[in-house]
């Protein structure tokens, strides 16, 4: 990467790294309907470094566009809205390659599908589900990558279309450090033995970093229990006695750390309960059109049932701990030798599944093999439903429990209002509530509409409060620009996770409630 490029990007590169990076730069973005929502997407896009963008908008600019987008003006009135904000875009970061198409996004959906097909990422913005069905069966054709947003009123939804997403760096929140503590190779507990915790000297005995306590006192106990380590709450609350008996003062930080650490050491051997689905996954042979990602899987699984015992790749990276700079500096190497050592072998079996299948042997970067066997235990398979499976077989049971949960009942009664005013403008061509003189009747008929989407997804009994019917007539289809902001910034964010494959995209419909200020997830 360019010198220039780090610095522009400094700060994101130290999120999603030069390689993250590298993926947006790639990138060829679509986005159908330049309104706010559409455009605040792609501003953040566009400063981020995606590669490029292409702006498919059919309308020109009106006198209501200048109210909500920030990249119109006076000057913008009559003239074709896709060109200008993708001038204006362009503006924001000349690196990003910019074009525009001006046709309406339904008409190239329905006449040209095969448009499609030569971008990462389409982003669909103020579409109807009748268009949407429609994008998302040629999206999945190519397997490009939909998603969707849209903002109305005080209320919007950003949801993600394609078969499935697998993710490598998921970089969850809260993980255990891959420490092996509950089972130490043979040089791990080599070193540990060769350190005396019961040394006399003061800041010898309080500079021994925890591994080291741990996995000694472990043995001890392992010693005086038939060669097990401790598993119920008594023997682990016996254990954290033990550890605290081995310090010389009370203000001994290691050990402090020792005894908060010491769940570590009864953590049962073997692979969590969500890799080992993705294993299962991929049961079925790889072949020479498999992704990498599968093939890596087919040799972790090959790995796991033989060199790693049970065990996936060590990650090879510790803690910051209370430690002797010479004392932590032998830890690392001896994680890291290990890790390296496991990739090794992963990078093998890995080549031969290549030369099996007819691949060349050296299609897949050893950086890319590294980097899955770091993060081997955090794998992520992200699946979606196709948006018309959705549509016509909704998840019933869940539903019904967002309907009568008073945390939920809005963000469900959107969901719903929202199908509602597609078969509204179905039914009308225009939006409800967009003339005035018509609202008392258009509130009657969303009503009436809204009752059948209730009944046709299965929630018979269920209701919606007037004053939420109400409210949707009164947005009168508006895209107001605080919620178009902030729904669009959402989308690029998933945009990212999506293109970078890092971090765990939505899974889902988030809806924006912008009544009781609440973005919720519903599993529908």
């Amino acid at each position: 990467m360019a010198v220039e490029s780090k610095t522009k990007y400094d700060r994101q590169l130290r999120i999603w790294g030069e390689h993250g990076q590298a993926a947006l730069e790639k990138a060829n973005i679509c986005l159908l309907n330049c309104g706010p929502t559409g455009s605040e997407a792609l501003k953040n896009l566009v400063l981020g470094g995606i590669g490029s963008i292409t702006v498919i908008d059919g309308t020109k600019v009106e006198n209501h566009d200048l109210g909500n987008n920030f990249m119109l003006d006076e000057m913008s009135l009559g003239q074709s809205k896709a060109k200008c904000v993708c001038t204006f875009l362009q503006e924001l970061n000349d690196a990003v390659k910019a074009k525009f198409v001006e046709e309406h996004p339904d008409a190239l959906i329905e006449g040209n599908p095969s448009f499609f097909s030569s971008f990462t990422l389409v982003i669909a913005t103020q579409l109807l589900e009748s268009s949407l069905v429609k994008l998302d069966k040629i999206c999945r054709q190519s397997n490009i990558m939909l998603l969707v947003a849209l903002s109305y009123g005080l209320t919007g939804l950003v949801r993600i279309s394609l078969k499935d997403h697998e993710v490598i760096e998921s970089k969850p929140e809260h993980f255990v450090d891959d420490l092996r503590l509950n089972n130490p190779w043979p040089e791990l507990k080599e070193f540990a033995k060769s350190i005396d915790i019961n040394v006399t000297d003061p800041v010898v005995h309080k500079h021994t970093p925890y591994i080291v306590i741990l996995i000694n006192i472990a043995g001890k106990w392992a010693d005086q229990h038939g060669g097990c380590l401790p598993t119920t709450r008594q023997e682990k609350k016996e254990f954290k006695e033990l550890i605290k008996s081995c310090m010389l003062n009370v203000d001994e930080e290691n050990y402090k750390e020792a005894t908060e650490a010491s769940y570590k050491v009864s953590l049962t051997s073997g692979i969590s309960s969500q890799l080992r689905q993705i294993l299962s996954d991929s049961a079925a042979e790889v072949n020479s059109s498999s992704p990498d990602f599968w093939i890596l899987v087919a040799a972790l699984k090959e790995f796991i049932e033989n060199e790693g015992a049970g065990e996936p790749p060590l990650e090879g990276s510790i803690p910051d701990m209370t430690s002797l700079t010479e004392y932590y500096i032998n830890l690392q190497k001896i994680y890291q030798a290990k890790a390296e050592a496991d990739c090794l072998v992963m990078e093998h079996r890995v080549r031969a599944i290549l030369k099996s299948i007819g691949r060349e042997t050296d299609s897949i970067s050893k950086a890319y093999i590294k980097n899955f066997c770091k993060n081997a235990r955090k794998l992520v398979v992200c699946r979606y439903r196709p948006i018309e499976d959705e549509l016509n077989n909704p998840a019933v049971q869940e539903l019904q429990k967002y309907m009568i949960d008073e945390d939920y009942c809005f963000s469900a009664g959107f969901y719903i209002l929202l199908q509602a005013v597609d078969r509204f403008i179905a039914n009308y061509n225009r939006f409800p509530g967009l003339f005035d003189t018509e609202m008392e009747d258009d509130i009657a008929r969303l009503k009436t509409i809204a009752v059948g989407v209730l009944s046709d997804s299965g929630l018979h009994g269920s209701t919606l409060t007037e004053d939420l019917i109400n409210e949707m007539c009164r947005f009168g289809g508006a895209e107001i620009h605080s919620v178009a902001a902030f729904i669009g910034g959402v989308a690029s964010q998933e945009a990212i996770k999506l293109i970078t494959k890092q971090f765990v995209p939505l899974n889902g419909m988030l809806v924006f409630n912008g009544i009781d200020q609440k973005s919720q997830i519903l599993l529908v």
